[in-house]
């Protein structure tokens, strides 16, 4: 055989080996997704909201998997914490972050889920002041909550924009990725409408991140609702929990 076919054949064998591992990885994200959703110790009223709130297409669209550190920010009460915790595994970790200005809301909720996963630490911080060290997470997930970084309950700042995202860009590892879910806002709304309808622009948040140095890798339609007027809070009995999201995944 020629060099010229010998140099041919190991390209296109080598091309095949990637696409064959880039197939085997999104399969095996799914599968271990599958499994957490529907492991026994899963509280059943927590799976009546899979379809809605689609954790398996969201988990494996960031392709998250087996021995990965992820750091959760606004975890809230754990709904997602509970899936990605047996997702990752024993050989993974995750941080249950919440800012120490919503502790109102989630009462004991966080603390006992953490409690109730030993790989999962609760990490109580500002958006600003992450934890993790430096270049210490495989991905980060941020699951309708940008947003909150013009929201002030009570007055009380949750952490400054910039800042918050050159932190999730300290934290994540070369390689490691930034997934995104949020309330769509009517363009135009600017960031003000994080405060007061708890939406946000999917712009303006690619425009953060690209500028805090990540790139963004690809976006998803899966919540989409072209029914949903984007202007009024998510809150609201007509649109809460039917909203129109984006969902983005970034890579440092």
């Amino acid at each position: 055989m020629s060099r010229f076919r010998k140099i041919c054949l190991v390209s296109v064998i080598s091309t095949a080996a990637v696409f064959a591992f880039n197939a085997v990885s999104a399969q095996s994200s799914a599968d271990l997704v599958a499994a957490a959703l529907d492991h026994r110790d899963r509280p059943s009223d927590e799976k009546a909201d899979d379809a809605r709130r689609m954790p398996l297409e969201v988990l494996s669209f960031a392709g998250i998997g087996a021995g990965m550190d992820v750091l959760e920010l606004e975890a809230g009460g754990g709904w997602y914490t509970e899936i990605i915790a047996r997702t990752v595994g024993s050989n993974g970790m995750v941080y249950m972050q919440n800012p120490p200005a919503f502790e109102g809301f989630t009462g004991d909720a966080d603390d006992n889920r953490a409690a109730s996963h030993p790989n999962v630490t609760l990490s109580t911080t500002n958006f600003d002041e992450l934890e993790p060290g430096n270049g210490s997470i495989d991905l980060v997930t941020w699951i309708l909550g940008p947003h909150e970084l013009w929201f002030e309950p009570g007055g009380t700042s949750l952490g400054d924009a910039e800042t918050s995202f050159s932190e999730i860009v300290r934290v994540l590892r070369p390689g490691g990725r930034f997934l995104v879910v949020d309330h769509h806002a009517a363009n135009g709304a600017g960031t003000e409408a994080g405060g007061t309808v708890h939406r946000i622009e999917e712009s303006i948040i690619t425009e953060m991140a690209t500028d805090a140095g990540l790139s963004l890798l690809r976006s998803s339609p899966l919540h989409l609702n072209p029914d949903d007027p984007l202007a009024i809070s998510v809150f609201d009995e007509s649109i809460a929990g039917q909203t129109s999201k984006f969902v983005l995944l970034f890579e440092k």
